[in-house]
Formats: structure tokens, sequence, C-alpha cells
């Protein structure tokens, strides 16, 4: 079956004009009908896939006889996941699939949650090969947490997948669960916890259940000894730098290892004793001062006091918003700390109150800003659009999405050097029709894509590039078309440019 970008690859002219007039938001719904009826799969795929659609033309995608028609609803991030929802017992194994997949999102950003009768439906019926991280990104938070002591025993199943974080009495219920799949689960990570069976069952060749084990379950003394004296592959000690059960005498002697990145994941250990914070602090190696100079023991003046180096090839992307909230008082803590790590973990907590983020909007850290600017709801307006001029990364055009993100006056930016910067001024309504035209002659193709879609390019120009190669599918979901033009585009459908 032909991927998504095969078909867009197949298109021609014509079928990438009627694309546009399926993406444009000012296509009535008689014209939407008649293009999931008629148009060819690459009108049909933006149509499904791209937008929010009318209660009847839903209707009609969900009865609609294509299954790669109704797939591509199945993974339509814009529309109610409600909707999506119908979809669940498809008899089509590929329409299934891509609703357990999940919507593609941008980087960090969580799909809409399925109803929760739907997720269970999906993680109780389905086959396994089904059962990946698609589902769970549109799990909601409730019934995340329900997972491990749900009433239906599959769900109860998948939910032993968090015992790191159970209590003792769920884990307890697990371990004596009447169901066999979830005791055997339970019994088989609470193995993962007996140093003893961890010693047994280690493999004795590098692969990843070896690097999985040594990294975090219960390491008995012969293997910890092992790996200081006859490590199977390099990086080993690394590998158990980090492991919870590590002696203490070894996190002490790890500590001064010859090899800094074993000083490296040492230094991110809450159990540092104040000898060896001392010794890290100091340590020749700046990647392990930077990794030491947040750890948690460590008061604002001790902090102030290492010689440690921010690297200036960062990334500040968004972060999904958490199941669970953390403490506020250590979110304010890192908000004031005169550390930019701290202040940058404090700007990406999607509940910082308004203090705060007045606070950290003015921070003198890039990253802080931006940062602020990707994850919390109500960054201001002014951030927003400076953290898009001064970020170059791949998620800048993240930062047009946000709820507050300016408008009025980016026609301003319209002779920029960055093409990005000059494509802002689609998002101004007051961009002025001459501007808009001009751009739609712009040297680079995003540029011009996003003007041939601004409401104010003149008519002329808009009807020209409804024949244009590049530009048909931008300018035919320009929503200055009116429901009669559009009409006639379909009508044309059979017409090449």
């Amino acid at each position: 079956m032909p991927t998504p970008e095969d078909i867009w690859a197949d298109a021609d002219l014509p079928a990438r004009r009627l694309a546009g007039v399926a993406l444009n938001p000012s296509s009535p719904e008689d014209v939407l009908l008649r293009l999931l009826a008629e148009a060819p799969p690459a009108a049909r795929m933006v149509l499904c896939r791209d937008r929010i659609l009318p209660d009847a033309v839903v209707e009609a995608v969900l009865r609609h006889p294509d299954t790669r028609t109704r797939s591509f609803f199945a993974r339509n991030p814009h529309v109610d996941p409600a909707q999506r929802a119908r979809l669940v017992d498809d008899p089509e194994w590929f329409v299934r699939a891509h609703l357990a997949d999940a919507p593609r999102m941008p980087a960090g950003r969580r799909p809409r949650q399925l109803p929760d009768e739907t997720a269970v439906h999906m993680l109780s019926t389905y086959d396994d090969e089904l059962q990946h991280g698609g589902v769970y990104r549109q799990l909601s938070p409730g019934l995340r947490r329900s997972m491990p002591t749900h009433p239906v025993a599959k769900v109860r199943a998948l939910g032993v997948g968090m015992w790191s974080d159970l209590p003792a009495g769920t884990r307890a219920a697990l371990l004596a669960d009447a169901d066999d799949e979830v005791r055997q689960r339970a019994e088989r990570h609470a193995q993962g916890e007996d140093p003893a069976w961890v010693e047994r069952e280690l493999p004795e060749w590098s692969c990843h259940g070896r690097w999985d084990m040594l990294m975090h379950q219960a390491l008995s003394r012969a293997v910890v000894d092992s790996v200081l004296t006859a490590p199977v592959a390099e990086e080993e000690r690394a590998a158990i730098a980090g492991n919870p059960s590590l002696p203490a005498d070894v996190v002490v002697l790890l500590s001064a290892d010859p090899d800094p990145k074993v000083r490296e994941a040492i230094a991110h250990r809450a159990d540092l004793g104040p000898a060896e914070r001392r010794a890290l602090a100091a340590d020749p190696d700046p990647e392990v001062r930077l990794a030491l100079s947040v750890h948690p023991a460590l008061s604002e003046e001790e902090r102030a006091g290492i010689d440690y180096e921010i690297p200036a090839d960062d990334y500040f992307p968004p972060y999904p918003e958490p199941d669970v909230p953390r403490d506020p008082e250590d979110v304010r803590r890192d908000a004031v700390s005169s550390h930019p790590y701290l202040r940058r973990r404090a700007a990406r907590d999607h509940f910082l109150p308004p203090d705060l983020v007045e606070r950290l909007a003015a921070d003198g850290d890039p990253g802080v800003r931006v940062l602020l600017a990707q994850n919390h709801p109500e960054a201001p307006a002014a951030l927003l659009l400076r953290s898009f001029l001064e970020y170059g990364g791949d998620e800048r055009a993240q930062l047009t999405t946000r709820p507050n993100f300016p408008t009025a006056g980016l026609a301003a930016f319209a002779a920029h050097d960055d093409p990005e910067v000059r494509a802002l001024a689609a998002l101004d309504p007051g961009t002025a029709p001459a501007t808009a035209e001009r751009l739609t002659r712009d040297p680079d193709p995003a540029v011009r894509a996003a003007l041939a879609r601004h409401p104010n390019l003149p008519r002329p120009r808009l009807t020209e590039l409804l024949d244009d190669e590049e530009l048909a599918f931008a300018a035919a979901s320009n929503p200055a078309l009116e429901a009669a033009a559009l009409r006639r585009l379909v009508e044309l459908r059979g017409r090449r440019g």
C-alpha cells in the first residue's frame, strides 16, 4: 500500500489543487463531501487527516469503503478523539493499527486523549503487535494511574510495567493476582529486584539485555566486582554508575574513576557524600563539573563556587505536560536559582505561577526564555515573538502555534534576511496585498507557500497561482476563495495546469 509520501509524490497539479480545496476552511460541506466521494487519493488524504470536519463529512468518512481513507482519519490530530474512536472496531487491521499508532504530533506534544472506554477496549482486545507507544500516548492520566489496579486483567497486566513506581501494597496484590498473565509479569519484575536472580540470569555477552540489567536491576557484589575488574564491554563502569543498588563504597570508588564518563554519571547520584561532591566540583573535566553543579544537595553558595560552563549548542523544545505536577516549592527553588540549568528546568513547568512566569520571561539566559515560551500556556506575546526571533532550533516553528503568539505587525519582518522570519508576514491579517504578492515570488519556497495562503493576496495573483505547479495546493487553500470559486475548482478537477 502506498505511503502518504508516495501518494503526494504521485499527485499531479489538479490533484494538488483539489487537496488545497480540501484543506480550505472556506470550503462548504457539499464541496467536502464531493471531494470525499470523487477526489484522487492526495485530496482525500488531506481532507481526512489534516483538518477539522463537519459532522456530516465525519459520518461519510467513517462509512467510506476505502481502507486508506478511513486510516487517514484514524490519525487526524484535529478532530475530536471521540470521532476517531468510532474506528476502534474497524474491520480492517490497517485502520485499527493507525488508530493505535496515534496522530503524528510535533516534538513534545501529545495527541489528545481517547475516551477511556475506547482505550480500555484497545488495551484489552488488540493484538500485541498493536500494543506500542502510540496507544499509551493517547491514554488519559487517570487511566494510566489506574492500570495496575484496573478491573480488566489485560489492563492490569500492562500496568505491571509501572512496577518501579508502585507502592508495596499494589505490588503484593499483583504478585497474588488471580490472572496468570498479571501474576507472571509481576513475578518477572520482582525478580529484577533479587540480586541473586540478576547474577544468575545476567548474559555473559554484551547485548541489550545485559546493559539493561546493569543499569536498572539489583546487582550483587559479585556482579559489581566483575564489572570493575573484568567488564565484558567498554563503558560498563559508566553503565553501573547510575544503578540505585550500587554499594556506597563503590560509589566512592567510581567518583574517582579515571574515565570522565564514569565520574559524570556518578555526579548525578543523589547519594553522593560531601567529600565526593567537593572532589567532583573541582574535577578537571568540564562536563563532570557541570553535572555536579546541579546536584540537589548543593547550596546556592556551593553551586556558585563551581567553575562550570553552559554549552552553547543546547536545544530548547516543548515538553509534554506531566501526569503529576512537580512540587511547587521545588519549582520555585529552581526558578530563583543562580544556575541556568535549574532555571531552565523550572521554565519547562506547565503550571508555573504568574510571578515566576514574569520573572523567567525576563531571564538573561536565552534557554530559560525559549523553554518558557515553548511550554507555558500563558507565555506572554512579547516573549513568544522574541524567542522566535532569537532561537534557530528545529522546534522554532512551534512557537507560532502557542496561544498568545502575536500576529498584528508581523508584516514588518517581510524584508528580513531570515526566510522563517519573513514568513511571519503570512500570520499578519494586516499584511498589505502588495507585500503578500511580492512574497509569493520570494527565493524561499516555504515563504512563497505561506503567502500564497494569505487572504490579502490580490485576486489576479491568486488566480495565477491556482495553475502554478509548485503553489497550486497552497493557493487553493487560501480562505479568500469564495464557495462559488471553490466549486468551480472541483468542476475543473480534470484540467491540467
